[in-house]
C-alpha cells in the first residue's frame, strides 16, 4: 500500500467524480477519493488522484451507507 497523502482542499474542492459529477470524500487510511453517488474509490497514487472508473475499486455495501 501506498504512503497516506494530504489532498489539498482547494483540490478536493474542485474534484468531482468523473461518473457522476458528484463530490469526493477524502478516505486518507485508504488513500482513496470516494464517489459514494457512483460506489467506487480513486486511487491517490504518489500525490496524485488516479481519476479513471477502470482504475477505482467498487465500494462494498458497508462503504456505501
Amino acid at each position: 500500500m501506498s504512503k497516506p497523502y494530504d489532498v489539498d482542499p482547494k483540490l478536493l474542492e474542485i474534484l468531482v467524480c468523473p461518473v457522476t459529477r458528484a463530490a469526493l470524500i477524502h478516505d486518507k487510511e485508504k488513500n482513496e477519493l470516494i464517489s459514494k453517488a457512483a460506489g467506487l474509490a480513486y486511487p491517490i497514487r504518489d500525490g496524485i488522484p488516479i481519476m479513471l472508473p477502470e482504475e477505482a475499486r467498487e465500494l462494498d455495501d458497508s462503504e456505501k451507507s
